[in-house]
């Protein structure tokens, strides 16, 4: 159970989801974590139910003062960073002919300009041999209607990453993504979209996944654990699909 221990995490979008869920298991396996998300409340009431050595950081990844101040909390508090998992992300479905620049830009800026922005901040204390993850999303390989912007943000991520993977191999750092399928996670009820809606969305998506249902945030956080521990220590440059398969037929 010390898969990480003495690690130092920093995790984007950890209020909830799997974000939460993966800083619940990273701090049963020993690692000191940050935890991030846009909103004090929800990170005051998650914090009330968890254990280990952690610390909640408000900060909104499309702001770039708020980076800043995210990384220099994390290491005035624990010193250096070992695993950076860039979770934060939006998904808000929207058909092409009804694209705005409003709905384009908070897309962009949290899906994209966030991590990168973060990644700038974070690597002078990012120790050498360390961890960069991303959470991206199986919607850049395949084509779902409404999904356009979204799924430009994230293939926008997958490609980052691979200049990332090589910007940063002198020191040995390794970056990993996932790429999850659907998820019972709270995004579906941030979508902006009637409940009905989002049940029907929830309903196609689960029949195309060879194993007939969503998964779950869980699911999701021990594939973050593995690329983030030894265990995976040569596995770099790749995108690790949770999906249930989807993507895959």
């Amino acid at each position: 159970m010390n898969k990480l221990k003495d690690k130092v995490a920093i995790i984007t979008g950890a209020n909830s989801g799997i974000g939460l869920a993966t800083a619940k298991l990273f701090l049963k396996e020993g690692a000191k974590v940050v935890l991030s998300g846009r909103r004090q409340e929800a990170l005051d009431e998650v914090a009330e139910n968890l254990e280990g050595d952690f610390i909640t950081v408000k900060a909104d990844v499309a702001i770039a003062e708020d980076n800043k101040r995210l990384i220099q909390k994390a290491t005035e508090h624990y010193g250096n960073i070992d695993i950076l998992f860039l979770n934060a992300g939006i998904a808000k479905p929207i058909p092409t002919t009804d694209i705005t620049e409003a709905h384009f830009d908070e897309i962009i800026n949290i899906n994209v300009k966030g991590p990168i922005l973060a990644i700038k901040e974070a690597l002078p204390s990012i120790n050498d041999g360390g961890t960069i993850l991303f959470t991206n999303s199986v919607v850049h390989q395949k084509g779902f209607d409404g999904l356009g912007v979204y799924s430009a943000s994230k293939g926008a991520l997958r490609a980052y990453s691979r200049v990332l993977t090589s910007e940063v191999k002198s020191r040995g750092i390794r970056v990993n993504s996932i790429a999850p399928g659907p998820i019972e996670t709270p995004l579906y009820g941030k979508m902006d979209l009637p409940m009905d809606v989002v049940q029907e969305m929830g309903k196609g998506f689960a029949e195309q996944v060879p194993l007939g249902r969503f998964g779950t945030s869980e699911e999701v956080a021990n594939a973050a654990l593995f690329l983030a521990s030894d265990e995976a220590s040569y596995i770099n440059g790749i995108e690790i699909e949770v999906d249930g398969g989807l993507s895959q037929i």
